[in-house]
């Protein structure tokens, strides 16, 4: 064996276990679906300012862009850039200055869909509250969003029955 095959063998083998390395990493990523509008930039800016634990969820890979879960199993799922809602009689949430329609459509199943209101590209967040020992709170959920989520300037608020009539 000539001296130069050693080092290109241990060479290839590292690159070989660097290689099963990255595809073990890539196995645990939560399969999501990206939003019609997930490469706005502006999506970018919501993505880098997310925090590492939601309702004391860790934070995981995902396999879409301007996408993020916590929790394992996925107890918290975002997706920037999903349609803008328009006018909506849907319930409306109001944390730490953002609008939040909520969808809870889904309760029965212990799931609540939130998107935001007012914000152009629309944040969704989906709560699976029963996802992981002693449940997620949706309130906890979207005010440790807020922080990341008010990189997108609001344009325009929720109203109730109160602030049209007089």
């Amino acid at each position: 064996m000539s001296p130069r095959a050693l080092p290109l063998r241990s060479l290839a083998g590292g690159v070989l276990l660097a290689a099963l390395i990255g595809l073990t990493g890539c196995s645990s990523a939560v399969t999501l679906e990206p939003a019609e509008d997930a490469n706005n930039p502006a999506c970018a800016d919501v993505i880098v300012r997310l925090p590492d634990t939601v309702a004391d969820k860790p934070k995981r890979e995902t396999n879409a862009q301007s996408t993020a879960a916590w929790g394992s199993p996925a107890a918290v799922i975002l997706r920037c850039g999903v349609a803008v809602p328009g006018p909506t009689t849907d319930p409306c949430i109001a944390l730490n200055g953002i609008d939040w329609i909520a969808d809870e459509s889904e309760a029965a199943n212990d799931t609540y869909r939130y998107t935001t209101y007012g914000r152009e590209p629309a944040v969704e967040v989906i709560i699976n509250a029963d996802a992981a020992t002693g449940g997620v709170s949706g309130t906890t959920a979207l005010i440790d969003l807020s922080s990341a989520v008010s990189a997108l300037p609001a344009t325009t608020a929720c109203v109730g029955p109160e602030d049209v009539l007089d």
